[in-house]
């Protein structure tokens, strides 16, 4: 395991603040009441803790078989409809959305390798990612991989109440492999999947899934 290089001021700031804070405790209170300040420096632990694990990159191995979607997150499987995408297909397709709580891993990867014809960053607002209008007003990136077929499926990064930082790593007709690293939502939030009418879809609704290892499903 490693941890992610989008927290790096983040964790370098959450460690200084914890050591500062742990020695004025020190100081000031541990002569008063040893018990409140071991107490004050347990939940400085935790709190620092629970800030690290917030980048934890988990090592992850697969191998995936021809026209395999990998999932691109982790969390838990929360939308698996027919809907209407209006962005870039204006068409029907199939939405499959993952709930990334605070506690997964919140590092995003490509679905599919192939050539991105259409990446976007949209600004908008921070509703809870469950709410029914958070993927087409709250702040969210769009990006769209086309295979070697020219099947097309788009991901959309969605932030929420609690995540307000998208991060994304690919540009426009670049060629990305499957499994690559496509971006970083900080501190969790949603990842739709739009996908072709007649894809096979192999999850269902409130699976815990894994990015990398879980499939979603299968191009026809």
């Amino acid at each position: 395991m490693k941890l992610h290089r989008e927290g790096t001021t983040i964790m370098i700031t959450a460690l200084a603040v914890t050591i500062a804070l742990g020695l004025i405790n020190s100081i000031f209170l541990y002569h008063h009441s040893k018990a409140i300040s071991i107490g004050i420096d347990l939940l400085l632990l935790v709190m620092l803790f629970l800030v690290v694990q917030f980048f934890r990159i988990p090592t992850r191995h697969a191998v995936y078989a021809e026209n395999q979607i990998i999932c691109p997150a982790d969390g838990k499987v929360v939308v698996i409809e027919e809907v209407e995408e209006t962005e870039y297909f204006k068409d029907k397709r199939i939405q499959v959305s993952i709930f990334m709580s605070p506690l997964n891993v919140h590092a995003n990867y490509y679905p599919i390798k192939g050539r991105l014809p259409f990446v976007k960053y949209h600004p908008g607002k921070f509703l809870v990612a469950w709410h029914p209008k958070s993927s087409t007003e709250n702040e969210r990136t769009t990006i769209v991989i086309s295979n070697d077929k020219g099947v097309e499926i788009l991901v959309r990064q969605i932030a929420g109440a609690v995540a307000r930082r998208i991060c994304y790593y690919g540009q426009e007709e670049e060629h990305v492999e499957q499994g690559g690293e496509l971006g970083f939502i900080k501190f969790g939030s949603r990842v739709d999947l739009f996908l072709p009418l007649d894809t096979k879809v192999d999850v269902k609704l409130e699976d815990k899934v894994q990015a990398k290892l879980t499939s979603i499903g299968f191009l026809s």
